[in-house]
């Protein structure tokens, strides 16, 4: 299908180049949206609505990864590959923004600016719990926002590995059903779906991941892939397309039919398309480099926020100053994936995971995330 080799599953490269795709314009969108306060000005109108695609990458994956495994595969032992998998660098994570906000000059402009409550929040958001709002922002993880797509991102690996047995495609589809119709009610009232990284609006977040996770697991189980040429291109081009679409007068429904349609055609698009060359070797690098670009990026985007706020400088300073910091936050998350994560997982595999075989060792290194 894309790339394959003896004794282990096909790799969805198509896949995790999208998800790469989303990464970086989820990064763009939080640099630009330093300057821009309204979202319908916002250049990446939409931005946000990657999260979602995340949420439904990653429940099509963790359904081919995982499925076929139940056998012979303990419910425990799911929770400590995910957590290998995903929880080191939400620790690296919680540590650079704990650096981040200690050293930011402008805190003191912060409510809880002290050293003990900041190492307080620190072990918490170890956890991928929500954690004291020290900031003053209203945000469940104050030291790294997109954290809180995580702690949603477990709580859908917990309920999958709980229910599974129970979860036919039947039982699917009446859960997709209705928590499409839950998402659709929820986007078209408020006029967007920009929400659930606060206290105040929690639940919104578990609306979205309730139904794009079970809508990827339910088009994995359904095998209705789409066989396109070109289909990197045409995805990605596609995936950009709707993130950057004007603001307009049904904007709601707009990002709701998105999400519970357009979505699903890109991952099947993507899942029944080829790629190989030079076009695979990028899949496979913006998709490795997805996950820690996405968990990493924001804790610098709150010292950039600090400075723009209390500095106000002009575009002919904070244009270069955005350049450099996305070249940084790149630069940090390929070397977090190549020194930090990379090993640190394979050293936990061979201590936390019983032996196993090849076939089901190629399951566990799926880069799989909501990016996620």
């Amino acid at each position: 299908m894309q790339t394959s080799a003896p004794d282990t599953k096909t790799h969805y490269l198509i896949l995790d180049g999208l998800r790469g795709v989303a990464a970086i314009l989820v990064v763009l969108f939080h640099i630009m949206e330093v300057h821009f306060s309204s979202h319908a000005t916002h250049p990446i109108h939409h931005g946000y609505m990657a999260v979602d695609f995340f949420f439904l990458l990653s429940g099509f994956v963790i359904g081919y990864a995982y499925d076929d495994r139940w056998d012979h595969m303990s419910i425990w032992d799911f929770f400590k590959i995910r957590l290998i998998r995903l929880h080191p660098m939400v620790i690296l994570a919680a540590v650079l923004g704990a650096i981040c906000f200690w050293i930011d000059p402008y805190k003191s402009n912060q409510p809880g600016a002290n050293a003990i409550r900041l190492i307080e929040v620190m072990l918490i958001s170890f956890t991928v719990f929500p954690s004291p709002d020290i900031r003053g922002w209203g945000e469940s993880h104050c030291l790294n926002g997109p954290a809180w797509s995580l702690f949603q991102e477990y709580i859908a690996n917990i309920l999958y590995a709980i229910f599974n047995k129970k979860l036919t495609k039947m039982v699917l589809w009446v859960l997709v059903i209705i928590c499409g119709i839950a998402l659709a009610g929820v986007t078209i009232k408020r006029g967007d779906i920009g929400a659930g990284w606060g206290y105040h609006n929690m639940w919104i977040a578990s609306v979205r991941v309730m139904f794009s996770f079970f809508a990827g697991l339910l088009l994995f189980r359904s095998n209705k892939l789409i066989r396109i040429p070109g289909a990197f291109a045409i995805c990605s081009l596609a995936l950009i397309a709707i993130i950057i679409m004007p603001y307009f007068r049904y904007n709601g429904l707009y990002e709701a039919l998105c999400i519970i349609i357009a979505f699903p055609v890109l991952v099947a698009a993507g899942a029944g398309g080829e790629i190989k060359g030079a076009a695979a070797k990028i899949c496979k690098f913006i998709g490795d480099m997805s996950y820690p670009i996405y968990i990493t990026h924001y804790t610098a985007v709150y010292a950039y926020k600090s400075w723009v706020w209390n500095e106000k400088p002009s575009p002919s300073l904070y244009i270069p100053i955005a350049i450099c910091l996305f070249t940084f936050m790149t630069l940090t998350a390929y070397a977090s994936q190549k020194l930090y994560d990379a090993p640190v997982r394979s050293w936990l595999r061979k201590k936390l995971l019983k032996p196993q075989s090849k076939n089901s060792v190629a399951a566990t290194f799926i880069n799989q995330v909501t990016p996620k």
